[in-house]
């Protein structure tokens, strides 16, 4: 009986499996609105116990959220779009900075032999496409005609997703309630020691990382600006969201920061030392303060698993296996922790001797 169920456990994990992969082009608004419903149920969990109905409060919550994110719109995106547009007008100089100071610098100290590079080549061509502006337009405007149902099916589902979010987060506890409640009796406290794990894995990584990235992104374009760099706000909100890999909006950022540095400020030391601070400050507060404060060390995942994760949620699932990956990842840490205790006190360990000695 017992491996009868175990089959129709395995079955029932398949099929979810299968099911999964058959639809995952059409779960993304779903997975954002589970996401918005876990980050934003411990807020209307407060407000509940302050004698707010459950409705109201999520009502409260979706309202300070969209005030935020209007909030956002009004300030930020108009400055990335200066910002990006200061990126085009530059690229012209910083191409001709590219072939005639840095190269040719690069190409002495390595003795490599003239027109190695062959930069007058890749210059022309971007060139040629910087040039094709209008045709470019028009070539998008095309194809977004052409593709009227994909950008149709696009804007359903960013409407679909904060309904999808409101109705989740509405019922959260009372699905939380009858899932618990389809738990078999005898393994009910061991799913929910597992369960428990998991949502503190979860909640260490969602909530905590993303205020990090956040923090890193406000300090590294606030730092940036500060310096005088004119992509400070550009290069500092993409260091930023590449710190949800460790170390890997460090690593992008200050590459970044630094070639713009030694296009804007030439020879000029001081703003380039300045540049190199501003990460070295960001990068220590990431390690001393703002990990240790808003995540903690119990997410626990190797930076080389965080990047394995990603590379393949996005191969496997796409844009929807990136935001799988790492919950998934974090989930199955814990279940192989249980699983590594399992077999340290299994015979097949011990190998006839008690695993206590």
């Amino acid at each position: 009986m017992t491996d009868v169920r175990r089959w129709i456990w395995l079955g029932v994990a398949l099929l979810v499996a299968v099911l999964l992969y058959s639809l995952h082009n059409i779960l993304t608004p779903f997975l954002i609105g589970i996401l918005l419903a876990y980050l934003a149920d411990p807020l209307v969990d407060r407000l509940e116990r302050l004698g707010l109905s459950r409705t109201w409060g999520v009502i409260v919550v979706f309202g300070l959220f969209t005030l935020l994110l209007l909030a956002l719109l009004l300030v930020l995106v108009p400055l990335l779009a200066k910002q990006l547009v200061r990126l085009y007008e530059l690229a012209p100089q910083m191409l001709d900075w590219l072939e005639h100071v840095a190269l040719p610098w690069v190409q002495s100290r390595l003795g490599l032999a003239d027109g190695f590079w062959k930069f007058d080549r890749i210059k022309a061509a971007i060139g040629s496409h910087m040039g094709q502006t209008t045709d470019m337009v028009g070539m998008l405007l095309s194809h977004a005609t052409a593709s009227g149902l994909a950008l149709m099916a696009w804007l359903a589902n960013m409407v679909l997703v904060p309904v999808v979010g409101f109705y989740l987060l509405r019922d959260w506890d009372l699905m939380m309630a009858k899932l618990r409640g389809l738990l078999p009796r005898q393994r009910e406290p061991q799913v929910m020691g597992l369960a428990g794990e998991c949502h503190e894995v979860l909640g260490a990584f969602v909530r905590g990382q993303l205020m990090v990235m956040v923090a890193l992104g406000v300090i590294y374009s606030a730092g940036l600006m500060l310096v005088g760099l004119e992509l400070g706000l550009l290069i500092g909100m993409l260091a930023g969201l590449a710190a949800i890999v460790p170390y890997m909006g460090f690593v992008i950022g200050i590459g970044a920061a630094l070639v713009a540095g030694l296009f804007q400020f030439g020879g000029d030391w001081y703003p380039l030392l300045g540049i190199v601070a501003v990460f070295m400050v960001g990068q220590a507060l990431e390690g001393m303060v703002l990990t240790p404060l808003l995540v903690g060390d119990r997410i626990g995942l190797h930076p080389v698993a965080v990047i394995f994760a990603i590379l393949a949620g996005g191969e496997l699932f796409g844009f929807t296996g990136v935001l799988l990956a790492l919950p998934v990842a974090a989930v199955i840490m814990v279940l192989l922790r249980h699983v590594h205790d399992l077999y340290k006190e299994s015979e097949m360990y011990a190998g006839g001797v008690d695993p206590e000695l």
